[in-house]
């Protein structure tokens, strides 16, 4: 899975006035930028007027987010790559897989809560396993210290357990469980 994120950026301004901005900006990997003022020098040299027409902006399009409670047209740029950024999610795989998995349990607001309040750890409390609610129930109860005779392992509904011992912190998603303890 790739962790790119790419928007396109749009100006309010510019779109009114229908000029030649009116379309947005190219399409940035926001991956490339290590800050917000970079951004802006990219827009600058696309022709965007920061101080003037385009000074309000809006995220035209976006690609690699699987946020679909969000409307980004009410939403700045500088907002989203700082959020982005400073969750880590932008530099490491790791953790761009772990927001998408969040992101189909959870709203873009609860991420952002995450992010706001613990920063690059925001996934500390946050734990995926691939596979069905058998496969995460059979692993509970191994991980607990139970053990079954072999032969009466397949009259054991390992996927009821896994949905009743998780029924508090895990959900599914579309590769698999999820638990968000906190």
């Amino acid at each position: 899975m790739d962790n790119t994120v790419s928007i396109v950026i749009g100006s309010w301004g510019s779109y009114n006035e229908c000029n030649e901005r009116a379309l947005g900006s190219k399409w940035i990997k926001l991956n490339d930028y290590e800050s917000y003022e970079d951004i802006e020098e990219e827009l600058k040299n696309e022709g965007f007027e920061l101080e003037g027409i385009d000074e309000e902006l809006f995220i035209q399009d976006i690609e690699g987010l699987p946020a679909n409670d969000v409307n980004w047209d009410y939403m700045h740029p500088e907002r989203l790559f700082n959020v982005l950024k400073t969750s880590g999610v932008l530099d490491h795989k790791y953790q761009y897989k772990t927001m998408c998995a969040y992101l189909e349990v959870r709203s873009w607001n609860d991420f952002e809560d995450k992010v706001n309040t613990h920063e690059d750890r925001w996934d500390s409390d946050v734990y995926t396993y691939e596979g069905s609610w058998a496969d995460y129930g059979e692993e509970m109860f191994r991980n607990m210290g139970y053990n079954l005779p072999e032969h009466l392992e397949n009259f054991f509904d390992f996927e009821e357990y896994g949905r009743y011992i998780g029924s508090d912190y895990a959900e599914e998603y579309s590769e698999g469980i999820i638990e968000i303890v906190a």
